[in-house]
Formats: structure tokens, sequence, C-alpha cells
């Protein structure tokens, strides 16, 4: 089954060896790539609220612009989709995708878009989980229970909040379309965790690193960053299902840009974490050990899920 060979691939995501040597900050100025590239322009993910993205970024953006010379926008999307349909249109230079939002863009594009590195967890791997939860005070404790209950997933172009718990609970002989009482899109992973809080959902699905302390909504991920900005407690909630490991999404940039653009960007993050740990901490939302370079072949599996889903939808249509 594909999930499978998906999810115990696990050479490709357990920890990886560190680096030899911290890598070095390019050094700032102008590049001769900036007559193609006269601007940075970067789309930002759904799941949050525009101001609180925006903040998460700000310092983020204007080191870029310091390193490299030329302005840096960036475009906070609605949600997934946006982002990807902006590398459709060369409306933007890379985003942080999703492993789900890079398989689509890559099909939408006809590969016209490509990864170049994924975040590194606190042990180093490079993968993370999907997570159920519901409220604490609900009764609910398993997944048996969430039988006949209504379950938010977070959107449609989502890894951990849609592709794959999808996947998962198919394989686990589950049918989404009678299991579950109703299921819709919470509009994003903060939305949807928060429409459980206010009873709007019994369950929801939404990403987690996995590791760390479970109390605190472990290193990082939506629920941590919830935590962090005070908009729940992990005491509100119950984590009734995890998923297997998912690959960590990678920065994406368009497929047409100078080597050299993508050389010094890929430079400028694989020495962020280690130059400028607060900024890292910030757009990564917590603690991890940097970034790893990637290839396309890493995620051509979550490609052929987005194939399979898709043709679920055209067989229920």
């Amino acid at each position: 089954m594909l999930t499978r060979r998906l999810l115990i691939a696990g050479a490709a995501l357990a920890p990886l060896a560190a680096q030899a040597q911290t890598p070095q900050m390019p050094a700032a100025g102008r590049r001769a790539w900036a007559q193609q590239v006269p601007q940075i322009r970067l789309g930002l993910l759904g799941g949050e609220n525009e101001a609180d993205r925006l903040g998460r970024y700000e310092a983020y953006r204007a080191l870029l612009e310091q390193t490299f010379g030329v302005p840096v926008r960036l475009f906070p999307a609605a949600d997934y989709a946006g982002v990807m349909q902006a590398f459709g249109a060369k409306q933007i230079e890379g985003a942080a995708l999703g492993a789900s939002a890079y398989a689509g863009a890559w099909l939408d594009t006809n590969g016209g878009v490509e990864p170049i590195f994924v975040a590194r967890e606190a042990d180093g791997s490079i993968a993370y989980i999907s997570v159920m939860v519901v409220r604490a005070d609900s009764g609910i404790t398993s997944l048996e229970q969430m039988r006949g209950k209504s379950l938010a997933w977070a959107d449609a172009n989502s890894t951990s909040g849609y592709l794959i718990p999808r996947s998962e609970l198919r394989g686990a002989g589950i049918d989404i379309n009678t299991y579950f009482s109703r299921t819709g899109f919470g509009g994003g992973h903060e939305q949807a965790v928060v429409a459980v809080l206010q009873r709007q959902y019994d369950g929801a699905v939404t990403w987690a690193s996995g590791q760390g302390d479970e109390s605190q909504g472990f290193t990082r991920g939506n629920l941590r960053a919830m935590v962090d900005k005070g908009m729940l407690t992990m005491r509100d909630l119950r984590i009734i299902w995890k998923s297997r490991p998912i690959p960590n999404g990678p920065m994406t940039v368009r497929a047409d840009l100078p080597p050299a653009f993508k050389a010094d960007f890929t430079q400028f993050h694989l020495a962020l974490a280690a130059v400028h740990p607060q900024i890292y901490a910030q757009i990564e939302r917590g603690g991890g050990q940097g970034y790893a370079q990637v290839t396309h072949a890493m995620f051509e599996p979550i490609v052929q899920l987005r194939r399979e889903e898709a043709a679920e939808r055209r067989r229920r249509s």
C-alpha cells in the first residue's frame, strides 16, 4: 500500500548526521542574479491569522533584504491554494510548503517548482506527525469513539491536516464518508483547533513535531504555537490519534530561477539557525537543528498520494 511505503521509508526521514562545520551566512551585497530577480516575493501559507504570520516573518524578511540588497515582499494567502496558484502564475519566487502543497504545485506547474531544503527537528530528523485532537472534557478518548462525531480538516492541500490522515484512516478500514457524522474544513490548522475549542467540531487534525513535551504542545508545530500565543493550554485538549512519520514540507522555489539565486538562498537558510536562532525559531514555530537539503525524489510518494486522492474524488462525484 502506498501510504505504508511512504511512511516506512525511514532512511530518508531518520535523524541526519550533524554538519561537519557551521555554514556561513552569505556576505551582504547585491548579486548578479538581481537583474533576473529584482525582488524576492515569498508566499506565506494560510493556517494562522495574517497579522501573526507577518509578525513572525518580519525579522526574517528584513534579514533577507539586508543580505541580498533587493526588496523582499511577503504575500500571506488565505489558504494553501492561494500560494500554489501564485507559483503557477509566477507571482512569487518561493514559499515554505507542506509536502502535499508542494506535490500539488509540482503537478499543477508540470514540474515548474522544486524543493531545496526542509526543517530538521530537535533530534535531527526531517519528519513530523499528524495528530487528531478533541476537547479534554468531551469524553472522547479514542478514534473508535469518534464514530458518529464531527471532524474538521485543516485545509484540502495540507499534508497533516488532510491528505495523510485520510489515507491512513482509509488504510485502517474506515469509510470516512460514513464513519463521521460530518467533516468539513476549519480554514487552516489554527482555525480547525479553535473550532474544536468552540465546540463547532468534535475533533480536528493538525500538525506537531511529535517530539518533546506533549503537555507543552511538543517542540514545535501548530499546537506549540497556539500554546506559546496563549490561545490554549494542552489541558484543554486530548490527543487521540497520531500518524506515522510524514516528510517535513520543503522550502520551494520556481524551477526557472537562476541557479546562483538558489545557491545563495539555500546557503542563507543553512546558516540561519546557527547565526540567527531567534529568527529561525520564529519562522519554524519552535526549535530544531536548522535545515537539510532535499530533492524532488523524497516527495514522489506524496505526489502519488495526491493522484490517488484526486482519483477518489472523481469516483465520489
